[in-house]
């Protein structure tokens, strides 16, 4: 029974109507290759017709187009490259053993220029098969009609997933992140590029489709490690707060005299206004001359406050803070209640909260 289980589908169950999507996807891109071909024997182009491996490459581009095998350089790239090379090899090699010479070399070379598609063994085989065709166009056989009607394919393949919601081609990770990227639990792009080399699992996913798993994966693992608990569980309540024209001077008294490290701003009626860090304090001192006339106006924490929009509802889960208060270098968090001040999330409440009941984890 053991060894039955492993005989059993190693695919999960499609979501949603995915098999309609890809189905429908795979008819529309053989029937344009069609279409061009038909189109091409009107202009007396015989070399252009249908290769049976497109059926292959449909799959891959229309049912995992995701997948690293699936993209546009190893599609184009690698049927035309196996086409190339089982041409070179039954013209050198006429025989029984040219069809397993072909495919082997042709997978080889696919390797090699980084283009594997696995249609492109069946492109080489069908051309040692019956090499009658392909002997009469000589090398142009590569182009026309492998190349040219698997660029087809792949071109309806790029409107037709980017018109149903998938993407591709797929990802590649961007040479500079963006400011507003999740984080993928610290690693770099090179970092799980190593991940996937390690595992062998390049031909199988791409890095940034790796990076949105782990990402994904942090997520939840922090929604359950917290196990629903919200920022109005663990924030602070006693807060020592300032009015949007609290002079400066008073504001940086308060910061001395209660050792916090920030003030929420807020107004008559405890709206939420914006925030001031020590760290704003020290910029505007340091940018002010030293000398001010007797009768200049005090200056106010609503010029050097921060604007309110970080601010988080207090419902709201401790585990999507994470990101925000590792990665983003984020310290302090106002936390509201329809729209009025209610408290303060700083990392030293997260760490509170990760080190409860740590003794008793490592206990057990």
């Amino acid at each position: 029974m053991r060894a039955w289980h492993h005989l059993a589908p190693a695919l999960p169950a499609f979501h949603g109507r995915e098999q309609i999507r890809a189905g429908l996807g795979a008819l529309l891109g053989i029937s344009l290759c069609a279409l061009v071909v038909s189109l091409g024997a009107r202009f007396g182009l015989s070399s252009l017709y249908l290769v049976a491996p497109l059926g292959a490459t449909a799959v891959l581009v229309f049912g995992v187009p995701n997948s690293p095998l699936a993209q546009p350089w190893s599609a184009i790239v690698g049927n035309v490259t196996s086409a190339l090379v089982a041409l070179l090899v039954v013209r050198s090699l006429p025989g029984s053993w040219s069809a397993g010479i072909a495919v082997g070399a042709a997978i080889t070379a696919m390797m090699f220029v980084r283009a594997l598609h696995p249609p492109g063994g069946a492109v080489a085989l069908l051309t040692a098969l019956d090499p009658t065709h392909a002997l009469e166009i000589g090398p142009l056989f590569a182009l026309v009609p492998v190349g040219l009607t698997t660029a087809t394919l792949v071109l309806a393949a790029i409107v037709y997933n980017r018109a149903t919601g998938r993407v591709y081609p797929f990802r590649h990770p961007e040479t500079e992140p963006a400011a507003d990227a999740p984080p993928r639990l610290g690693l770099s792009s090179a970092q799980l590029g190593e991940l996937l080399d390690r595992f062998n699992q390049s031909a199988n996913l791409g890095v940034a489709d790796l990076g949105r798993l782990l990402a994904a994966a942090e997520a939840e693992a922090a929604q359950h490690r917290f196990d629903g608990t919200t920022c109005a569980d663990i924030m602070t309540t006693d807060l020592i707060t300032v009015r949007p024209d609290t002079p400066l001077p008073e504001a940086a008294r308060l910061f001395r005299a209660h050792a916090i490290k920030s003030l929420p701003v807020i107004d008559a009626e405890t709206r939420l206004c914006g925030l001031v860090l020590q760290a704003d304090l020290l910029d505007e001192v340091a940018a002010r001359p030293r000398a001010l006339p007797q009768r200049a106006r005090p200056r106010t924490v609503s010029e050097v406050m921060r604007s309110p929009d970080r601010a988080v509802a207090h419902d709201l889960p401790v585990g999507t803070l994470l990101n925000r208060l590792a990665a983003q270098g984020t310290e302090v968090v106002p936390v509201t209640r329809e729209g009025r001040l209610a408290g303060i999330l700083t990392r030293s409440d997260i760490i509170r909260l990760l080190l409860d009941g740590a003794d008793d984890r490592a206990a057990a």
